[in-house]
């Protein structure tokens, strides 16, 4: 037996699957998913294979010949969920597993129609990454394992089905419509996606579009409007985009990401729709996906730096390209500020600050930082500034090229870098980066004179040194952020006041300079703010927002009561994931 992921019971000794075929039939009623799934092998075979289930019922498992496979459950892990053991008959070249899912599959959140825009139909996506594809199909769910699928998704009548996949059709039913899709590219589980709604789109270019609820989308086309010139500047540096088509959806506000890299259609939150495009860039980090993090992925979640570290590389020479080396050192050190905060609520010391991290008895939930994102991230820069970034670029297409549509490890990356750059891992001294707590001290250091200035000046705000209007009026979205970000999290209330008349910050469309004000406010204890820290609390369940105002609110008695009231409200509104995350950070609290 070989398990080739701690999260994942599939073993690369049993047979393995290559194509799927799902039959999805969505039922808002009993909020659950009836599924056929089809698993087509690599090639015949027979014998046990395991397959990952979370909170799914079976009911039926059939061979390739219609006749019955025995199969058995293991026992309930609260992170892995249920082994199903499946034992095929000699020769068996694909198997049918026919299933339901759970009403709390974590992988679903189902929507009433008043958690949307709308407030006339329900609504359902899913989140797969980083190991819940289980719950909502029967499946090998680990990266390692890539697979193609098809499938079809019966939903009432009035509804739109969108999928990680092309679409091919759209079948008429009695009071229902099924929606065919097919995903040609072999993809790791985490990336199957699933979306149903009241849904419109409109193209941006005749390889993008964008999808939302009616009362959304044409706010949605406005915002992302550029998104063509972004995947040239992103063709420009990595080669051309294999996926066909980057359409994307913007998601009610419960959706607990940023955004969700799913090839085909990349899931948004609605919290990007700033109205002055401020925020679009963002889509630069998912779109850097389809090549640093789709077209190669990390193996298992303990490799998940190769993911993320090397997108949000990516994602900072495509701003770079877009926008030039001011815009992108300014990312850089909003980004340091995220680091400095996921290293100090972990601790400085904890193995969870390692790229290379060890997992086994972890919920990946759990592990969840910037870490693998910017500390990665700068490794990668180390290393590209090491051999110069005309031989790190060649480098990164051989790269590319080499391991295109595969899920790799740490291991087998620095195995490939030393082939083909020799030494250099050594001369970065890649070790401690990969195996040591925290940040080394040949981090690569960003510097601008606006950068510095910034710093300079937000660093005065206790002499009693503030910016003039003028001043202000000059800045772009990323340079406030930048100053907020330098201020003290605690004032007194004169200084509250006098912070968000100059620059307007409660009325903010764009949530990172709102989230950050209020992060102030809310650690500062002032009252006016109280009500714009409700409004989006209950409104938006995004954990990069979620996590720093709560945790912000627990600096004083009234705020932590306001805090815990507001979660007893908001909390069923809330993506699972968020839900946990939000519980953990006020079991913290005083008493």
């Amino acid at each position: 037996m070989a398990l080739v992921d701690p999260h994942s019971c599939a073993d690369d000794a049993q047979p393995r699957t290559k194509h799927l075929r799902l039959h999805l039939a969505v039922d808002f009623e009993r909020k659950r998913i009836d599924g056929r799934a089809v698993l087509e092998l690599a090639s015949p075979a027979g014998g046990p294979m395991d397959l990952d289930t979370k909170g799914l019922t079976v009911s039926v498992v059939t061979g390739s010949g219609g006749g019955d496979v025995p199969f058995e459950t293991g026992p309930d892990d609260p992170i892995l969920g249920r082994r199903l053991r499946l034992t095929l008959p000699a020769g068996t070249t694909e198997v049918l597993v026919k299933y339901h899912t759970a009403p709390d599959a974590v992988a679903l959140q189902w929507l009433d129609p008043a958690q949307t825009e709308g407030k006339m139909h329900p609504y359902l996506f899913s989140q797969c990454q980083a190991i819940h594809a289980r719950s909502m199909v029967p499946c090998q769910d680990t990266p390692r394992f890539r697979v193609t699928y098809h499938a079809e998704v019966t939903v009432p009548e009035a509804l739109s089905a969108v999928m990680s996949a092309g679409p091919s059709g759209v079948l008429p039913g009695k009071g229902t419509r099924t929606f065919l899709f097919d995903m040609p590219q072999a993809i790791p589980p985490y990336l199957l996606a699933l979306a149903v709604g009241d849904l419109a789109s409109r193209d941006l270019s005749p390889r993008a579009r964008v999808w939302a609820e009616p009362a959304t989308v044409e706010k949605a086309a406005w915002e992302f409007a550029g998104v063509e010139e972004m995947i040239v500047k992103a063709e420009g540096l990595f080669g051309p985009y294999d996926w066909d088509r980057y359409d994307m959806l913007v998601l009610p506000p419960s959706f607990p990401y940023g955004g969700m890299e799913n090839p085909r259609m990349t899931f948004l939150t609605p919290t990007l729709l700033a109205g002055d495009r401020s925020l679009v860039d963002v889509v630069a980090h998912e779109l850097a996906h389809s090549w640093t993090g789709n077209l190669v992925t990390n193996a298992t979640a303990e490799h998940f730096w190769l993911n993320e570290g090397f997108t949000v590389w990516a994602e900072r020479r495509i701003l770079e390209a877009l926008h030039g080396e001011e815009a992108a050192t300014i990312a850089w050190a909003i980004g340091q500020k995220a680091l400095e905060d996921s290293i100090a609520r972990f601790g400085a010391d904890s193995p969870l600050t390692k790229l290379r991290t060890h997992l086994q008895g972890v919920d990946p939930d759990d592990a969840f930082s910037s870490v693998p994102y910017e500390k990665g991230a700068r490794l990668v820069v180390l290393l590209e500034r090491t051999v110069g970034r005309a031989s790190w670029d060649a480098f990164l297409a051989d790269y590319m090229k080499t391991f295109r549509f595969q899920s790799i490890t740490t291991e087998e990356f620095f195995a490939f870098l030393e082939q083909k750059l020799p030494g250099t891992a050594e001369k970065v001294n890649a070790g401690a980066w990969l195996d040591e707590p925290g940040l080394p001290a040949n981090a690569p250091v960003f510097r601008s004179e606006k950068l510095e200035a910034l710093a300079a000046l937000a660093e005065g705000w206790e002499k009693g040194v503030r910016p003039a209007s003028e001043q202000i009026a000059g800045w772009n979205a990323s340079e406030t952020l930048l100053y907020l970000q330098r201020l003290p999290r605690k004032m007194n209330t004169g200084d509250c006041a006098a912070l968000d008349a100059a620059f307007g910050l409660m009325g903010k469309g764009n949530y990172e300079l709102l989230v950050e004000w209020l992060v102030i406010a809310s650690g500062s204890d002032y009252e006016p703010a109280f009500e714009k820290i409700r409004e989006v609390l209950t409104r938006v369940g995004r954990m990069k927002y979620l996590r720093p105002l709560y945790t912000a609110l627990g600096a004083t008695e009234r705020t932590r009561a306001l805090a815990r009231d507001i979660f007893a409200a908001a909390s069923p509104t809330y993506h699972g994931l968020s839900r946990r995350v939000v519980s953990g950070v006020l079991e913290k609290y005083a008493a």
